[in-house]
């Protein structure tokens, strides 16, 4: 730990100051949520309290942004006040992501990674979410139609549908995420995809995918699985 507050550092060597002067890009994650923390306790800077967060979850970022707000205000120094703070920043961040992603079509995984994956990694119970799209593929919308675990006991095709039918859409992706991080499908996604395809076969509104969001990790390069690109769709 540093043990020298932020106040008594070089003016140059702030945090704060360096952004200003050289960019976000300039700090490292620690001093970038030091900003956001804004003070730390007796004996600790702000930033040796950043730091000692990002240890406690294994120097993940990602780990970090999954936490809720009452892990994080149980941390020594933040409280409930920062965890808010920051659990507020983690959720922008994704949501800057999922706006970029909107304005393109959405044909394939990797189109359904960049609009939904950096906002579903930051969830600890699994969501279910269905994404219409017109003719050409564009964008109209996305909708959580259930929260809990994916099994077709508690999900029922209309819901993937109801809200798709109302925008007259042309087709639906239905995504869910996988707090694990493992994308695999279990026998339960496999019996939902069946049924939502019988679903949508009726109804005349294409099925073009189901997407299982997970995490990237060194032996799971790619963190999603696709039921169309694996032939199962």
């Amino acid at each position: 730990m540093t043990t020298q507050l932020i106040r008594e550092m070089d003016p140059q060597e702030r945090p704060r100051e360096r952004l200003l002067k050289q960019g976000a890009e300039s700090l490292k994650t620690s001093e970038l949520i030091a900003i956001l923390l804004r003070t730390g306790m007796k004996g600790a800077s702000a930033l040796d309290v950043a730091e000692k967060m990002l240890s406690q979850y294994g120097h993940s970022l990602e780990a970090l942004s999954r936490a809720s707000v009452n892990e994080l205000a149980r941390i020594k120094a933040v409280g409930q006040t920062k965890a808010i703070q920051l659990k507020a920043a983690f959720t922008l961040g994704a949501r800057l992501s999922r706006s970029a992603a909107e304005s393109r079509t959405v044909e394939t995984p990797e189109d359904v990674y960049a609009l939904l994956g950096e906002e579903m990694r930051l969830l600890d119970y699994e969501s279910v979410r269905v994404i219409s799209v017109n003719t050409r593929y564009k964008f109209l919308a996305v909708d959580e139609i259930s929260n809990g675990t994916l099994n077709s006991s508690v999900f029922h095709p209309r819901e993937a549908f109801r809200h798709a039918i109302g925008r007259q859409a042309y087709g639906v992706i239905l995504v869910h995420n996988h707090p694990s991080g493992d994308p695999s499908p279990s026998k339960a996604d496999r019996e939902v995809t069946r049924q939502l395809k019988a679903a949508g076969d009726v109804l005349q509104i294409e099925v073009l995918d189901h997407i299982i969001l997970g995490a990237p990790r060194a032996n799971q390069p790619q963190a999603w699985f696709s039921f169309r690109q694996q032939g199962l769709l």
